[in-house]
């Protein structure tokens, strides 16, 4: 395909200086007008065709801007849609999409493959050393130019990185204790020196280290800290940082950071850094890459698309259908909770009635989409292969149904694949897997979350889960498919996991499979859990610290070892339940705040058992019990969540 190169001003610009054929046929009344994009186009041309005419005096657009352009100048009073036709297209800048635009449609042509970049092609790699090849780019050495991505023959590559496995462990110490989010966080507010340096060990770090390129991870616990190094004190082994981290170094006792972008990390074929000191960017190539054939991008945007509503004058009736975007990147600073601080591929701010449907957001260095609305529908993308989190929304009445997203957070590793709040929204249908934090996130009121699947989850971080609530107002948590989570430390993994200030939500009719802490509940109060199955090859462990007034009633708990309920006092009542040990322990712990104070035997009522439900199959999501399985008697529901996931 040809690729077309668009360089221009956000769409905001006054329209009277655009002169075009089409300004003689502008559309009048109610008329439709369509619009035409094409790589052989021409922003001469009216773009009411959809290829070149005969005598080739007319025909589609070339860029995306001037078809915003004459859509504006035909007036929002017609429906206004354009057509982008199969191709491949570099901007400079966003697009940016106002009020003025409200009921425009931009959709790829049917059956077309559309990608919008938001970068440029890196070209004139020569040798640099032995093994790395390098390429000059303008604007680098000066600090014009940065990025935190790089796209070779459409793979997210990996950054050079010390140590080229796990981490180094620093000496910084910060005892101050975390008093809950609630609480209003720690005890004592960090000063700005303890968020901006970290005592690392001698023989970690030395002379070679290139301040100028390096990046450095410093890690809490639920989320990291990705920022730039501008002191070495060689004599205190004192890094000082370019800005200030989110927590303090050595905060939650967790000692571990990853530096990033050195000439010294690059210990295998397919990464890179970028030489600021040289003014290049360096890549060691795959076997049999040839970097005079390579397709390099590199991002020069955050944002691609933007649609910019206002309070006084949102965008309203937006339709964004079909595209590919790719490749935009990220500034240098702490991205905080769920990498929440950086833009979207697709951002969209004070919003009504828009809709993005069917759209491939991949090889990004932020977000991949990051919107807030009211009536806003996202529906049907396939999100992959990003810097930080898949989608990010907020509002009332968004949905957010069979999208596809994984891969999320190969920047930072705080980022969510599917996060959100507001009111009202429905989560429904997605397919959500390898995060290295939570999958899906929400807080707000009035939500469903219902019929998603769920699984590998949580591979780096903690204090997360499959589905993670953080003062939700009754929510419905129903039909969905959490598997395979595994907990790697600090303060566990979950699958269904409502904290603090989480109150009148429902858990209901769930599956979760090999997930040993299948239900966290944190500072909450007055939940219902109710009539799901929770299953694991090995220990379960279900958790109400500081919480009250929970409804336990017609679920399933079946292990291959432990059952273990910490701070059952939560539970004011257990009713209907099957409980079913293979090695025959089920224990209840004492909790005083988060500490053990002690344990227990379960003691259970004639309405609840200690028994095998004899379940047959549930490993599709159905989940199917033997007729004389206990869980008839007790009037607990049939589950089937094998439709959990997008729908076809």
């Amino acid at each position: 395909m040809k690729a077309v190169s668009l360089t221009f001003g956000v769409i905001t610009l006054a329209v009277a200086g655009f002169s075009t054929a089409f300004s003689a046929g502008t559309a009048s009344g109610d008329k439709p007008a369509t619009f035409f994009v094409a790589p052989q186009g021409r922003d001469t041309w009216s773009g009411r065709l959809a290829a070149p005419n005969a005598n080739r005096s007319d025909g589609p657009f070339a860029t995306l801007a001037a078809a915003c352009r004459a859509a504006r100048e035909a007036g929002s009073d017609v429906p206004r849609t354009i057509v982008v036709q199969a191709g491949e297209y570099f901007l400079d800048v966003p697009i940016t999409l106002t009020a003025q635009d409200n009921g425009l449609t931009i959709e790829a042509a049917p059956g077309a493959d559309v990608t919008l970049y938001g970068g440029r092609t890196v070209s004139g790699w020569q040798e640099d050393g032995d093994r790395f090849y390098a390429a000059e780019l303008p604007g680098v050495k000066e600090g014009l130019w940065d990025f935190r991505a790089l796209i070779v023959n459409g793979r997210y590559c990996r950054r050079a990185r010390l140590p080229e496995q796990g981490h180094f462990e620093h000496l910084s110490v910060f005892d101050v204790p975390w008093m809950s989010t609630t609480g209003g966080g720690w005890k004592r507010k960090p000063t700005e020196t303890e968020l901006t340096t970290l005592k690392y060990k001698p023989e970690d770090l030395g002379p070679w280290l290139d301040l100028n390129n390096a990046e450095i991870t410093v890690h809490h616990m639920w989320d990291e800290s990705l920022v730039g190094l501008s002191v070495m004190d060689a004599e205190t082994y004192t890094l000082t940082f370019s800005s200030p981290t989110g927590h303090p170094p050595g905060a939650f006792g967790v000692k571990t950071y990853v530096l990033w972008n050195l000439r010294e990390g690059m210990t295998e074929p397919g990464q890179w850094y970028l030489d600021r000191t040289r003014g290049r960017v360096v890549y060691w190539p795959l076997p049999g890459e040839d970097m005079a054939t390579a397709k390099v991008v590199a991002p020069v945007v955050e944002s691609i698309v933007t649609l910019a509503g206002s309070e006084a004058e949102p965008v309203k009736n937006i339709t964004i259908r079909g595209l590919t975007l790719s490749v935009t990147t990220t500034p240098l600073k702490a991205g905080g909770f769920g990498a929440g601080r950086f833009a979207g591929a697709l951002a969209a701010t004070r919003t009504q009635g828009c809709t993005l449907a069917d759209l491939q957001i991949v090889n990004v260095g932020g977000q991949g989409i990051k919107a807030q609305g009211t009536d806003l529908r996202i529906i049907g993308c396939h999100v992959h292969h990003v810097g930080a989190c898949g989608i990010r929304h907020h509002g009332t009445r968004v949905e957010v149904t069979d999208n596809h997203i994984h891969h999320v957070g190969l920047t930072y590793a705080s980022a969510i694949a599917l996060t959100g709040g507001g009111k009202e929204a429905l989560i429904a249908h997605n397919h959500v897997h390898h995060a290295p934090y939570s999958a899906i996130t929400h807080g707000g009121e009035g939500s469903r979350i219902e019929s998603n699947l769920i699984h590998d989850a949580m591979l780096e971080l903690h204090d997360g889960g499959g589905i993670y609530c953080f003062a939700g107002k009754n929510l419905i948590l129903r039909g969905n498919y959490i598997r395979d989570i595994v907990d790697t430390g600090g303060y566990g993994a979950s699958a269904y996991y409502l904290d603090e200030r989480s109150e009148g939500c429902l858990v209901e009719g769930n599956l979760a499979v090999n997930v040993v802490r299948p239900s966290h509940n944190h500072m909450a109060q007055n939940n219902t859990i109710r009539n799901n199955v929770f299953i694991n090859d090995g220990d379960l462990r279900l958790t109400w610290p500081r919480s009250s007034g929970y409804r336990f009633e017609k679920n399933i708990l079946c292990a291959g070892g432990k059952i273990v309920l910490e701070n059952r006092e939560g539970i004011t009542e257990l009713d209907r339940n099957i409980l079913f040990s293979a090695a025959g322990q089920v224990e209840c712990k004492k909790m005083d705040r988060y500490a053990q104070a002690g344990t227990y035997a379960l003691v259970l009522d004639a309405t609840n058992q200690l028994a095998d439900p004899k379940l047959l199959a549930y490993r599709t999501g159905r989940v199917q019990t033997a007729p004389d399985s206990p869980a008839r008697d007790l009037g607990i529901e049939p589950i089937d969540v094998s439709d959990a996931g997008p729908r076809r």
